[in-house]
């Protein structure tokens, strides 16, 4: 058969997009991710080539699906799996510290998808297997690092009630925190595929084989997927799923981070894709062989690889035309009723201030989207006039509420003001402030966040041609690596909010537009 080259770039999802998973219907692929304290939750992104990648929604959109008004930053929605039999589309997770693990399901994946049929038992990261004899099988971790496992369990899937007591199935290959378990078929074979080693360092994806669906599980004597033992510029490869392609192809998709030289990424966890290479019937991806590359060259079966996904642009200027946010924005736990509005005031976004701020376990208007790029930069314009000294509104580069470096407008003294907060490992540590009330003040702020390895920058200006920087901080302080009491999961977002920090905030904060920008060069 006549062999074609497949070029592509990982990651193929830049940015905070962890835990993928993959499903196959018809001619279309379908991926998601986790979204932890984000709301809608599940972002759902479809593509005709596994390259070209286009969010058509989020799976968990609506409060009576998803409510995560009080969750800390890093709960709420882990590793989800998407799974599509028969015609309809099943989407499995886990709302930590809430309902727990349950399934939606959807005709159409762009939505919209049914509340959610609870399952009785599990840990975090479930997943669905459906089997020829009609069985269908929760897969779910339980136990915590060394004695973390995955057990098994039939399900009626109408209504998600157990038809069997749960079976410990799997227990990893003895390293600490076995997740993101997931069963297949292929060739009448049963395989296990998991993580392993915690989402660092010595994360790996391993794989057993077993002629039954609950084992026991032939255990393949190393990793399948692992770059712990190499010099590599990503690192923390795992969480893995697997799918089969139109043309008989198999190909894993992933989470890795990109570390920078001194060992952190601000992007957190993204998602990657691969080749699998199948021998004496076992599925190989990359175990410390670098074969996982920022630029992917792949020889497959000449066939017909349509490109019909509409990727969104890493740049570009929003200008929040229309009634809908487009599907890459996303608010800071559910939205307060009332507190936005893309009509309002017609052609800008509208954020009216809530009691909650940066730094609180609460409802924060705030609405955001991942950071996808080291290098960047980020800028809107707001016109914003509170009445009371307590609201603020501006723009935020923000990893949770312990660590964000905002920049925006505030009343100091009676005068209006441009200030910068600097907060990190829980504390606000340094504030800037500028009076900007005066003959050049026309009612407008642009304000700007830089983005590079090392720092990022806060720039404000009175006509969006003249720039004063006004503040800057370490990156490393808004990378995951960089908690003291929480794991943090979640990579950085560049967001616009406002709030009256305890109270309502009558007056509106709008934002003309929002622009990212990456430098001469560097691919979007």
């Amino acid at each position: 058969m006549a062999k074609q080259t497949i070029t592509y770039t990982n990651p193929i999802l830049p940015g905070f997009y962890p835990d993928p998973s993959i499903v196959r219907a018809e001619d279309a692929y379908y991926l998601i991710n986790s979204s932890f304290e984000y709301f809608p939750g599940v972002p759902i992104f479809r593509s005709y080539d596994l390259l070209h990648w286009e969010q058509i929604g989020h799976v968990l959109d609506r409060i009576s699906q998803l409510d995560v008004r009080d969750r800390l930053s890093s709960d709420g929605i882990f590793a989800p799996t998407i799974r599509y039999h028969a015609g309809t589309f099943y989407m499995i997770t886990t709302d930590v510290r809430g309902i727990g693990n349950f399934y939606v399901t959807a005709t159409d994946p762009a939505g919209p998808w049914s509340d959610p049929i609870l399952v009785p038992h599990g840990g975090i990261d479930p997943s669905l297997f459906f089997d020829d004899d009609g069985k269908v099988y929760v897969t779910a971790q339980q136990g915590e690092g060394y004695n973390s496992h995955a057990i098994q369990y039939e399900i009626d899937i109408q209504t998600g009630k157990a038809l069997s007591e749960p079976v410990v199935v799997w227990h990893g290959d003895g390293g600490p925190w076995t997740e993101g378990p997931h069963l297949y078929k292929v060739n009448g074979m049963y395989y296990m595929m998991s993580a392993s080693g915690g989402t660092a360092k010595e994360h790996r994806e391993i794989i057993g084989r077993s002629s039954h669906p609950y084992g026991p599980f032939e255990m393949f004597p190393e990793p399948i997927l692992t770059h712990r033992d190499m010099d590599h510029p990503i690192q923390y490869l795992g969480h893995a799923d697997l799918v089969e392609d139109t043309d008989g192809q198999w190909w894993a998709v992933f989470l890795g981070v990109r570390l920078v030289e001194t060992g952190y990424s601000v992007l957190g966890r993204e998602t990657f894709l691969a080749p699998v290479q199948w021998r004496d019937g076992w599925p190989h991806i990359d175990n410390n062989e670098g074969v996982v590359s920022l630029k992917m060259q792949v020889e497959l079966p000449a066939g017909n690889r349509p490109t019909r996904s509409k990727p969104a642009a890493c740049e570009g200027r929003e200008t929040f035309a229309g009634t809908e946010l487009k599907p890459e924005w996303m608010f800071l736990r559910n939205p307060a009723e009332g507190s936005w509005s893309l009509t309002d005031h017609p052609g800008s976004l509208t954020l009216y201030g809530q009691p909650g701020g940066l730094h609180d376990v609460a409802q924060v208007s705030f609405i955001g989207r991942r950071q996808q790029h080291v290098h960047a930069e980020y800028t809107t314009c707001m016109s914003f006039a509170p009445a009371s000294e307590q609201a603020e509104a501006g723009l935020v580069a923000r990893r949770d509420e312990d660590a964000y470096y905002a920049i925006g407008v505030k009343r100091v003294d009676g005068g209006l003001a441009v200030y910068a907060r600097l907060r990190y490992r829980g504390k606000s540590q340094t504030e800037h402030l500028v009076p900007i009330e005066g003959e050049d003040f026309t009612g407008n702020v642009w304000l700007r966040i830089e983005a590079d390895v090392a720092e990022y920058s806060l720039y404000y200006s009175l006509d969006g041609e003249k720039w004063k920087r006004l503040a800057g901080a370490s990156a490393r302080s808004l990378s995951p690596e960089d908690f003291v009491d929480k794991m943090c999961f979640t990579g950085t977002v560049m967001g616009l909010y406002a709030s009256g920090n305890g109270k309502h905030c009558a007056e509106p904060a709008r934002f003309a537009w929002f622009e990212t920008r990456l430098p001469e060069g560097q691919e979007g």
